[in-house]
């Protein structure tokens, strides 16, 4: 797993503008994935920043990125924490909500959708999408909106923003623990 790869994927966590992002790494040693993870955990984490690997196997990880006070925020909003219960989530810890992420990752035969949640998506369009059976919405650029397409535009246009930025920075030799903001 590359510097290059988070960058590229997680720019707006990084920068901390967003609650957290989601990638795939292929690999071929997983034990070397796991401890890159631990590696880049120890190197960032003192910035408020967290790696975690929702899903190992088959030759590839689900990385999750995040800020862990952000996301606490965010699922402890009342949209957010009752369509976490109403999708069988018992934890009100947003550790406990991303164990049961997990675990509904290795259980299920689909994709879990509330995952929007822990990505900082907002509860109207993460219901939106699972309602609507992800048609119908009213914009698309990170997920669908079914809610403010225009406050959401904004951000896509803000998010892509910072991923270019980001990217040129890491290219001209800026370290990822310089580019990761203390938040």
């Amino acid at each position: 797993m590359s510097e290059e790869m988070i960058v590229r994927h997680c720019s707006p966590t990084l920068a901390g503008i967003k609650t957290g992002s989601l990638f795939t790494c292929p690999f071929t040693d997983a034990r070397e994935v796991l401890d890159g993870i631990r590696a880049l955990n120890k190197r960032l984490g003192i910035k408020g920043l967290r790696l975690l690997p929702l899903h190992v196997g088959r030759g590839r990880a689900l990385i999750y990125v995040y800020r862990p006070k952000r996301l606490s925020r965010d699922l402890g909003r009342s949209a957010a924490a009752q369509l976490l219960r109403e999708r069988g989530y018992r934890e009100s810890t947003p550790t406990g909500c991303i164990l049961q992420l997990m675990r509904r990752l290795e259980e299920s035969g689909e994709f879990p959708h509330e995952i929007g949640l822990f990505l900082g998506y907002p509860p109207e369009d993460v219901c939106g999408f699972i309602e609507h059976r992800a048609c119908g919405c009213k914009c698309v650029g990170c997920w669908k909106v079914y809610g403010d397409a225009e406050a959401a535009r904004k951000l896509f246009a803000k998010y892509k923003k910072c991923t270019q930025l980001y990217c040129a920075q890491l290219k001209m030799g800026r370290s990822i623990e310089r580019l990761t903001v203390t938040v």
